[in-house]
């Protein structure tokens, strides 16, 4: 289990039974929680900071790979001197919560060179945009681009964002639903639309003409009522989504809109309940039905200083023993970071450090270690032992 506080035992946790399943408030917990006396969060590549940092990563030279909302990705040595990999600047629209939200190398990319992003469009219409890039001896230009997939986007912000490949080759997008607040344009429950979705495409042999394949054993494939591209819908704003380099599990954070964050392990086919729901919550109490809905794993509630879940990963490195397979994630406002325990069924995170400032993502290094990006502050922290 998760090593807990000695004093944790003192705070009760508010917990609820929803949707046929147990998830966990963490209001208390959020509130007065210490840190973990084993883990601690230190400086990563010599301290150097960013503009915003959204994504980071291993490169297969050695380097991390850093991205920043603005559109610039850099290379970064461990001594902190960095080289840039691409720049987006001149492509991306970084207003609000839109700019360049995610980065990934293709699993194939020490042979092809392919570099896939995700970002809002600076041109008309609004748009969210899939494109591969190709770098050649550690740099990339914008001309290289190949838009393979763009999302119209109803409004300005929820834009979701994160692009992974699994352990199966295909890549995974998880997109908001493009609207403010309470989705008032009802994309959450519209499986027409790829917004408020996770999609699941084949990208290996992706060309201008025929920019992606739906895989066969896709769960919607073969179905008129809805687009084959989908693998789970019903997210508000998945900012942040990680798939489990052994298990292939997909894992998000989705961003609640007024009172609940909520914590989802995604399963092909699922309908994950936005705007029918917040979190375990039903929106209108006076219409809601549940049937059919797959529950979040884990909720908590808004609380002074407590605002926006950031989906992380499962823990797979050698450094912290107590934390393999958890799911890691954290809290904007709080800077708390947390570890999730799923195996007997209940879903109890606890605090395991706080970030003075605000983690925005989670990635991992070249030995599986885990690292976390400070938007506020610009740094790239790297969790370990005391």
């Amino acid at each position: 289990m998760v090593q807990r506080c000695p004093e944790a035992a003192r705070y009760p946790f508010a917990m609820r039974l929803a949707l046929v399943a147990i998830t966990v408030s963490l209001l208390v917990l959020l509130a007065t929680a210490c840190s973990d006396p084993g883990v601690r969060l230190a400086p990563a590549l010599a301290g150097t900071t960013f503009d915003r940092p959204v994504e980071v990563g291993a490169y297969p030279d050695g380097r991390t790979f850093v991205a920043e909302q603005g559109g610039a990705i850099w290379l970064v040595e461990d001594d902190g001197a960095t080289a840039s990999l691409l720049d987006l600047g001149a492509l991306v629209d970084d207003d609000l919560g839109e700019g360049l939200l995610s980065v990934a190398l293709d699993p194939a990319f020490e042979e092809n060179g392919h570099l896939w992003a995700w970002y809002f469009a600076a041109d008309e219409p609004p748009r969210a945009t899939l494109a591969r890039f190709k770098v050649v001896e550690g740099q990339a230009g914008p001309g290289s681009a190949l838009v393979v997939l763009e999302a119209l986007q109803p409004g300005y912000n929820q834009n979701g964002g994160t692009v992974r490949f699994g352990p199966d080759g295909m890549l995974y997008l998880s997109i908001g639903d493009g609207s403010a607040s309470l989705d008032p344009f009802e994309q959450g429950q519209d499986t027409t639309t790829l917004l408020a979705t996770v999609i699941r495409i084949d990208v290996s042999a992706s060309t201008a003409a025929n920019p992606y394949v739906v895989p066969a054993d896709n769960p919607f494939a073969g179905r008129d009522d809805v687009l084959p591209e989908i693998f789970a819908y019903g997210f508000r704003n998945p900012f942040r989504m990680d798939i489990d380099p052994e298990s292939g599990d997909v894992w998000l954070g989705d961003v609640g809109a007024s009172s609940t964050e909520e914590v989802n392990r995604v399963l092909p086919g699922g309908n994950y309940g936005w705007s029918i729901l917040e979190g375990a919550r039903c929106l209108d109490a006076g219409d809601c039905d549940t049937g059919g809905l797959s529950p979040p794993v884990a909720t908590y509630e808004h609380a002074e200083g407590v605002c926006a879940v950031i989906g992380g990963v499962i823990y797979r490195g050698d450094a912290l023993d107590h934390l393999l397979g958890r799911y890691l994630f954290a809290d904007f406002c709080s800077g708390q970071v947390l570890a999730l325990d799923t195996r007997d069924g209940v879903a109890i995170p606890a605090v395991i450090a706080t970030l003075e400032g605000a983690p925005v993502t989670f990635g991992r290094d070249a030995n599986g270690e885990v690292l976390i990006a400070d938007y506020a502050g610009g740094g790239i922290y790297r969790l370990e032992a005391e």
